[in-house]
């Protein structure tokens, strides 16, 4: 068995200022797979203040080299909040000794651009070659960029109902997942805002 490393990368802009953007998405909770739109369950571990374990469980893991396979991953995160930025090092699992960098970087008004590189790590049967790294590469940014999509959904309707607090919009018509959660956190939190 041979291990190959998959370096890969994306980029896209966020619907809030790079401060609210930043708590927001280091605000882990137990229901975040809920809207990443992955069936998955998430154990969040608290360590220090800017120290997180988590435990993600896949029914049938997306990420996965075998499709539809189960599988457990423990990932320490560490958060930078004075250089708004956070990694995520996975401990256990299929993709162990993987680790991604996230990075936010302030566009003006309201949005924030991120930035997501790293590198995933897994075991293959076969020694990997340069095409089947960038196939592999492009199926994982596929992933992982269409969960993000799904997030500056969720943050965008979060930031505009935060934002125009009494104001019934479409996008705040339901239970906000922040419930306070961003402002709860900006009076407590050393993110840097």
């Amino acid at each position: 068995m041979s291990v190959r490393r998959i370096p890969y990368g994306f980029s896209m802009t966020l619907p809030a200022p790079r401060p609210w953007a930043y708590r927001w998405a280091t605000d882990y909770r137990p229901e975040d797979f809920e809207l990443l739109e992955m069936p998955a369950h998430r154990a969040v571990e608290r360590l220090t203040e800017n120290l997180y374990l988590l435990t993600d469980t896949f029914d049938a893991d997306p990420f996965g080299t075998r499709r539809a396979a189960p599988s457990v991953k423990e990932k320490l995160v560490h958060l930078y909040p004075d250089r708004w930025s956070w990694t995520s090092t996975h401990l256990s699992g299929p993709a162990r000794g993987s680790q991604f960098v996230y990075e936010l970087f302030p566009l003006g008004g309201s949005r924030s651009w991120f930035r997501y590189s790293g590198a995933q790590v897994e075991r293959s049967k076969g020694r990997p070659t340069p095409a089947s790294i960038a196939r592999r590469a492009d199926i994982l940014r596929g992933e992982d960029r269409r969960g993000w999509r799904n997030l500056a959904r969720a943050m965008g309707r979060e930031y505009r109902a935060a934002s125009h607090p009494g104001q019934r919009t479409p996008e705040s018509s339901g239970v906000p997942r922040s419930r306070g959660r961003v402002q709860a956190r900006s009076s407590s939190s050393s993110t840097g805002s």
